[in-house]
């Protein structure tokens, strides 16, 4: 009775209590999820609906106003401005009697019904099996990240109507049952967007013949009757523009993410191009094919519409952004072994799909095949190269766990606060954090210069105000030695040119030397010193947004002299290719300082040797120096950079607990194999 009662009710009813409570976090989860979709819905039909007339819905306008294209009685191609084929022009002709309706609240909420729709056929199309936790959170997810997708934006920013056919391909495949009927849908979505053809040859060598009939027949059917409705039109589009090439804007626009709008970016024209088009676009379509069979015989039908979609991107004459929407849905699938390696591909698409590419890519001339044609890239890779998991993959459902350091007592109860957030001792993965490093490091420029009002100009008054106060400050603390430490150093050629030198150059190769070092070295201290400079870089930001400040420089009045950048003129300020793209009244805190800081605490207290610290503490007072004789900054402002650091390491410190030892990995390996072979012997010995 004891063993009953103890081993059977209390067991039952903590384990009762614990999948209560999971069950409770994942409602709570849920709701966030779903309200965070709703907020970005609002925010999205607000945006559009708050601009103007005649800035919002342009393509809707162009096609069904009041002067629109479908109104006209030549052809809908005289203008080149209607894109879509001769059967959506025969479509959308009945709309034009309700055009002012339809412009507005209910083109947009319908728009946005769709999106939503496509969403929840996203969360119901995952391959299976997936987990509770999937099944409940994938539907708020998947419309979340489509609200954010440049497509979706796009499309409704322009009153598009691409979402149609990436909807009519999804239920066919994942909604209806019948293959008749999926085959319609499809065909239908064929005939607004004709690439859409290369579902055929999928459903074909997947099994379902009738339905690939069935979308053949239905886009001939569809096509047909536009012909014999529209007959010079339909001649214009298939024959005369091959397919629609040469309507809308130029085909070499940057918006014209395609093989044939990339080959034009590249210089190429003529038959050359035309070649060269037709051969890349045969091979990325049989290849796309190919892999789509693949992964759809696997069970994984939905990356294999992912896939056979993204063909048709670089297969399309024109492939505008709003087009772009097959490349989200590539996420899905699963790539690398280890378990660190599954974040790179899905944070790798869904960065590409929600950010412009000037984020994801510096803004270098020698960047500019790389970040002009992004998107196609991505949808290349999707297409023929990247190497997703099979499902009878063992890696597949189980990676390679990721390894942890021994967790390290803290001397204060709560902390950390986030314990999951682990030591982790392998090296995360390079392409990761190359992407998050860039994407962050574009967000802090455009953060610092939106705290002016998008301008230096826009923020001057403020900005000078702020700098009078702390020259008060300064005087009242008497520590306002920039003026003498200026006209000092400008005195000896050989000491401005250094502190310039320094000015310059160091700012980003220490910092970015030391990462790297931790990187290669010392991964588990890596992770704990990008940790706390992200944080003190967060912490600047707001201090920039805040209180914007005027630099000793371009405060009038004071004779500063800026040796890096010349004599200025302090309504027209010249510093160099910068001058647009950066805010020089972010003075406080400086980040100048406080990265040099952060490089010499963590020199500090990882180097082993003595000098090797001496050396770094260094870096620190030489750069104070150079933000003040060159007169970009006030001695105050490296008290709020030392500020903003010393609060960057205590939150990483509160979030993710004390700093783990410097372990390398294979030293962590050896002491696990040196305890396992310990409890093997006194195992032996116990049995002896």
């Amino acid at each position: 009775m004891a063993n009953v009662e103890h081993s059977g009710g209390p067991a039952k009813a903590f384990g009762a209590t614990a999948v209560g409570t999971v069950r409770g976090r994942l409602r709570v989860a849920r709701l966030g999820l779903w309200l965070v979709a709703a907020v970005l819905a609002v925010r999205q039909v607000a945006v559009v609906l708050s601009t103007p007339r005649g800035e919002r819905l342009t393509d809707l306008e162009t096609w069904v106003g009041p002067n629109g294209v479908l109104h006209v009685k030549g052809s809908l191609y005289d203008s080149t401005r209607f894109t879509g084929t001769p059967f959506g022009g025969l479509v959308l002709k009945p709309l034009t009697r309700a055009a002012e309706q339809a412009l507005g609240w209910g083109w947009t909420f319908g728009t946005l019904l769709l999106v939503v729709a496509l969403g929840l056929v996203v969360a119901r199309a995952l391959p299976q099996p997936v987990s509770r936790r999937t099944s409940l959170l994938a539907a708020p997810v998947a419309i979340s990240l489509l609200m954010l997708s440049l497509p979706v934006r796009n499309t409704l920013w322009l009153g598009q109507t691409s979402i149609i056919p990436v909807l009519l391909v999804l239920v066919g495949c994942f909604v209806w049952r019948g293959e008749r009927t999926s085959g319609l849908l499809i065909g239908l979505a064929a005939a607004l967007q004709p690439t859409v053809l290369l579902f055929a040859p999928l459903l074909w060598f997947t099994g379902r013949k009738r339905a690939a009939l069935s979308t053949g027949v239905t886009f001939a059917a569809s096509t047909a009757l536009a012909w014999a409705a529209m007959p010079h039109d339909s001649y214009t589009y298939w024959v005369h523009h091959m397919a629609g090439t040469g309507l809308g804007g130029p085909a070499d626009d940057l918006a014209n993410q395609s093989l044939h709008g990339a080959l034009l970016r590249l210089g190429l024209t003529g038959p050359l191009e035309i070649g060269l088009f037709f051969t890349l676009g045969a091979a990325v379509a049989v290849l796309g094919v190919r892999r789509a069979v693949h992964y759809a015989r696997d069970g994984q039908l939905l990356l294999a519409v992912a896939i056979t979609g993204c063909a048709a991107i670089a297969v399309s004459p024109t492939t505008w952004q709003h087009q772009l929407l097959w490349v989200l849905l590539a996420v899905v699938g699963r790539v690398g072994k280890r378990a660190s390696d599954r974040y790179v591909w899905p944070v790798a698409v869904v960065l590409v799909m929600t950010l412009p590419a000037k984020m994801m890519l510096p803004n270098m001339a020698a960047m500019d095949p790389l970040r002009d044609n992004v998107v196609l890239l991505a949808a290349l890779a999707a297409a023929t190269v990247v190497p997703f998991l099979s499902r009878t993959s063992p890696y597949y459902r189980t990676p390679i766990p990721t390894e942890y350091a021994a967790p390290v007592p803290a001397r204060l109860k709560h902390v950390p606060l986030i314990p999951f957030l682990r030591r982790v001792l392998t090296r995360p993965n390079l392409l990761l954090e190359l992407l998050l490093i860039r994407v962050t490091y574009a967000a802090y420029q455009k953060v610092r210069l939106a705290a002016t009002g998008g301008s230096n100009e826009a923020g001057r008054a403020r900005a000078e105000h702020h700098g009078h106060q702390i020259l008060d400050l300064e005087r009242f603390l008497h520590i306002d030695i920039e003026h003498w430490v200026n006209h000092a150093v400008v005195k000896v050629d050989w000491l401005r040119g250094f502190f310039d030198f320094y000015y310059e150059s160091f700012h980003f190769v220490v910092p970015l030397s030391v990462m790297a070092v931790l990187y290669w070295r010392r991964p588990v201290d890596y992770r704990w010193a990008r940790s706390a400079l992200g944080f003190a870089t967060l912490l600047a930001l707001v201090g920039f947004w805040l209180y914007p400040l005027a630099p000793p420089r371009l405060l009038p009045g004071l004779g500063i002299i800026d040796t890096v950048h010349g004599v200025q003129d302090f309504s027209k300020p010249d510093y160099g290719t910068l001058t647009a793209l950066t805010n020089q009244y972010a003075a406080m805190p400086s980040l100048h300082f406080g990265w040099s800081l952060w490089c010499g605490v963590v020199i500090a207290v990882i180097a082993p040797r003595w000098w090797m610290k001496a050396l770094g503490l260094l870096h620190p007072f030489f750069t104070v120096s150079a933000i003040v004789a060159t007169g970009n900054h006030w001695v105050l402002d490296a008290v709020g950079g030392a500020v903003v650091v010393g609060a960057g390491f205590g939150l990483a410190y509160v979030f993710q607990g004390p700093r783990a030892r410097g372990v390398t990995v294979a030293e962590a390996r050896e002491g696990r194999r040196s305890a396992s072979a310990e409890g093997a012997y006194v195992g032996a010995e116990g049995a002896d």
